[in-house]
């Protein structure tokens, strides 16, 4: 069967045991996928506020961002979901997520919220697709689910190109900018390689063309 809350289509995937006289317990185990905030930044407060809710309302397991990317309680009954709805939006401030034929939850890295690579705020294109697209999120209309996810960079923290339909990548677009001195006190060994990640043992003498040239992702250099 379908269950849902009203006025949305999707982000309730329900689930019901065909034993249900055998395991009453189990009868119903519907999962509430949440939309996490963007690059899954949250508080230990919110984190309790959300756990109390999936013990209270569910079985008290859940599951963070596994392959679907979304926050989600696993296991209720079909009573508890509108009022899990409304302690997750009135109480947490947040909102389900997508499942079914519709476009799914929009995923992002960290961006620049901490990545010095991140070539574009990932997070603010994450959120600004998310409220644009509500409709789309809420109410499937598509033969198949559909999925944004936003890179900032090439080394692509996110899998974008793997992982969704409409792959967001940021790319360097000023021109390639090198610090010869750095460049010449990292050749001489006056800055640890790899930030001292290399300590401890002798890896042999620095290679620029292996360590640094063949491992530009856009071989600009």
């Amino acid at each position: 069967g379908i269950v849902g809350v009203l006025g949305y289509g999707g982000g309730i995937v329900g689930r019901y045991c065909d034993q249900q006289a055998k395991f009453p317990n189990i009868a119903h185990f519907h999962t509430i996928r949440v939309n996490q905030p963007s690059a899954k930044f949250y508080t230990t407060d919110w984190l309790r506020g959300f756990c109390d809710i999936a013990e209270y309302r569910g079985s008290g397991m859940t599951n963070l961002h596994g392959s679907t990317g979304d926050l989600v309680i696993l296991g209720s009954t079909s009573e508890q979901l509108e009022p899990i709805f409304f302690d997750l939006t009135h109480d947490l401030g947040v909102d389900i997520g997508g499942s079914g034929g519709n476009l799914r939850t929009p995923a992002d890295c960290i961006g620049k919220a901490r990545c010095e690579f991140a070539c574009y705020d990932t997070m603010d294109m994450c959120y600004e697709m998310t409220m644009h697209y509500q409709d789309e999120l809420h109410r499937p209309a598509f033969p198949y689910k559909f999925k944004f996810k936003f890179d900032g960079c090439p080394n692509g923290c996110v899998a974008s190109i793997a992982r969704s339909d409409m792959s967001y990548i940021g790319t360097w677009k000023d021109d390639i900018r090198i610090n010869a001195d750095a460049v010449k006190a990292y050749a001489a060994g006056e800055i640890p390689a790899d930030g001292g990640g290399f300590a401890g043992r002798d890896w042999g003498k620095f290679d620029i063309q292996k360590e640094i040239i063949e491992l530009c992702p856009t071989r600009c250099m």
